[in-house]
């Protein structure tokens, strides 16, 4: 029972942070779970049948809000699932001993892009233009569905930053498209892991306490980002992942390092937390203004027909 109650103290936990940052649900919850001993393929796999239902919740929502562009969900959510299913059946084959680590070497990767990617350079900015298109798209819904599949997560980390910074789309529609064409993702990545490990590896329970944290999290996530800056959020949450998987790395039989090692390896990862931390706080105090800026365009609904949007009102003024 305490075991229940703590995924789904998980799941909330990883929804809150997915909600303020667009990604890092699969990453956070699979981590969490590798730190308690679930086998990669049986943790990638839960938390990917979780998100079966967390992404449904938060895909009508977007949807209800206007945060989503179809054309954008299918161009990338096909291929994402094409490659999450790709992925799934790679990890189902692979032997626990060569999964953990490999599994722990990617979760750092993406940990270390959130952790620098939040604390150096805050909230992804760009001016909107042209249409995404599909040779754009494809290739990044394939590789960011394999990551998803593979790592136990990473659609929202390689998806989210990478169209955010082409400038394309605005903000809250970028969030709105990944998090509903995620909704395809963990489909077919669960198909591919109940083919190949099958549902009798899969604790069911676990599945429904993440599922049920998400599913509450889900609307307090939204009201979260509006009080806790997420690039200060996006420094905290990398480093749990960083110090988690690194943890992992240095634990396994690909490395085996001594406890001194370890320790002061621990260290210094802690020290540059805490630094990231603070500076994290203070680049938003000093940038607050920008920051809530984008975030209120996040928020601002895409201007109508019969409302003018800043380029008519320019010429208007010409």
């Amino acid at each position: 029972m305490q075991k229940l109650l703590l995924l789904a103290l998980v799941g909330l936990g990883a929804q809150l942070v997915d909600g303020s940052l667009g990604m890092a649900y699969g990453v956070t919850s699979t981590t969490l779970l590798l730190a308690i001993g679930t086998n990669p393929a049986a943790a990638s796999a839960t938390v990917h049948l979780a998100e079966i239902g967390t992404t449904l919740v938060s895909g009508i929502s977007h949807w209800r809000f206007g945060n989503v562009d179809w054309k954008v969900v299918l161009k990338i959510g096909v291929p994402g699932a094409v490659g999450a299913f790709a992925g799934a059946t790679v990890l189902s084959r692979i032997s626990t001993e060569t999964a953990a680590p490999l599994m722990a070497i990617i979760l750092l990767v993406l940990g270390l892009y959130v952790f620098l990617r939040f604390t150096f350079q805050g909230l992804p900015k760009g001016q909107l233009g042209k249409p995404l298109r599909k040779r754009f798209l494809t290739p990044l819904g394939l590789v960011g569905g394999f990551v998803d599949a593979t790592g136990g997560g990473g659609w929202g980390p390689v998806g989210t930053p990478a169209i955010l910074a082409s400038g394309r789309l605005e903000p809250r529609k970028t969030i709105g498209s990944i998090d509903t064409s995620e909704f395809l993702v963990a489909i077919a990545a669960s198909l591919g892991f109940l083919w190949g490990i099958g549902s009798e590896n899969i604790d069911y329970g676990w599945v429904l306490a993440l599922l049920i944290g998400g599913v509450v999290a889900a609307p307090i996530a939204a009201w979260l980002v509006r009080h806790i800056p997420p690039r200060v959020l996006g420094a905290a949450v990398g480093g749990v992942i960083i110090l988690t998987n690194t943890r992992s790395l240095l634990r396994s039989d690909w490395i085996d390092a001594p406890d001194a090692v370890r320790y002061v390896l621990y260290g210094v990862i802690y020290v540059a937390w805490a630094a990231a931390i603070v500076y994290s706080v203070l680049q938003y105090r000093k940038n607050a203004a920008e920051d809530c800026q984008i975030i209120a365009e996040a928020e601002t609904p895409a201007p109508t027909g019969d409302a003018p949007d800043d380029k008519d009102r320019a010429r208007a003024n010409a």
